[in-house]
């Protein structure tokens, strides 16, 4: 679904919950407690305007919970009308360079810090399972981010990315402390199968998987150093080219980011990046976020560089 459509199909309170129903239940309505199917719809006041008053009611004798769409969920409680989050939702994953929080601001009518805890609400439904492993032919190499962090405003600061990309399939971008062999060894092993048909890197002296899982994959190295790009089929030129899209994004849409929530912005891309060719992006990221619970603001702000966000259970 494109922004035209959400603006025009999903405009009000009602259609966007009716939306969100079909997206969390589509065998049908569940209680969000026990899963029992026998519900029913409590008829809301007329005069209320809330759509946390479209409730249902479990009917299951030992349950009885009342419970609506957005119960559980990551657009539960919250202050803005659904129709924005949903039109936020849609001008984030149509936007090929991603959305400041100062734009999405103008964009929605809200204050700056609204857009931002938004936003960044938004991209935690585009963080992929860490299940997901890349096969086939995988290219790795690294690159640098320049950021900013509080208490360093005159230092230049460069954080590690290190990309992982299958040919002709998935990114995955993950920051990491440093460039050493151990921390990228334990992100590849993280997202790459041992049963890849071959690895592909330059030949800085941390790639070396000799004594790791993958010493039985095939493993070559473009020679950077001596100004080597492209030996056969041998190059790291597609996650490099990736490397060149995320920057882009970086300048023109952030001009520099924290640091401290740099993976967001990096799931936010390969989210985007991966999806590319997919016609319903809107539609999976909306599901996804049903399935998300609530993010705290305090949390998200107190929250360390490498220290993902728990979600509560």
């Amino acid at each position: 679904m494109k922004m035209i459509d959400v603006s025009k199909t999903l405009a009000t309170d009602e259609q966007c919950l009716a939306y969100l129903e079909a997206s969390r239940w589509p065998a049908g309505v569940r209680c969000t407690v026990c899963g029992a199917k026998e519900v029913s719809r409590i008829t809301r006041k007329s005069k209320s305007k809330n759509v946390r008053a479209q409730l249902y009611q479990c009917l299951e004798k030992t349950c009885k919970t009342q419970f609506s769409a957005t119960s559980g969920t990551i657009f539960h409680d919250s202050h803005l009308p659904l129709p924005k989050w949903f039109t936020a939702i849609a001008l984030i994953v149509d936007a090929k360079k991603g959305k400041s929080a100062l734009e999405l601001s103008r964009n929605l009518g809200c204050n700056y810090r609204t857009a931002w805890y938004l936003s960044h609400r938004i991209r935690e439904a585009m963080n992929e399972p860490d299940g997901l492993k890349l096969t086939g032919t995988v290219e790795i190499d690294e690159t640098y981010i320049r950021g900013k962090q509080k208490g360093h405003k005159r230092k230049k600061l460069k954080d590690v990315v290190l990309g992982i990309r299958q040919r002709g399939g998935p990114l995955k971008l993950v920051q990491v402390k440093d460039n050493k062999a151990g921390t990228l060894y334990e992100q590849i092993e993280k997202h790459v199968d041992t049963n890849a048909d071959h690895i592909m890197t330059d030949d800085a002296g941390w790639y070396n998987f000799r004594l790791t899982k993958f010493r039985n994959v095939p493993h070559s190295k473009i020679r950077h150093s001596a100004k080597e790009y492209v030996r056969g089929e041998v190059h790291t030129n597609t996650v490099e080219n990736s490397f060149s899209l995320l920057k882009r994004a970086v300048i023109g849409t952030y001009h520099q980011l924290s640091i401290k929530h740099l993976q967001r912005y990096l799931n936010e891309f390969s989210y985007r990046f991966n999806r590319r060719e997919d016609a319903d992006m809107f539609e999976q990221t909306v599901s996804r976020m049903a399935g998300i619970k609530a993010m705290p603001y305090q949390k998200l702000v107190e929250q360390n560089a490498f220290t993902p966000f728990v979600r509560p259970q």
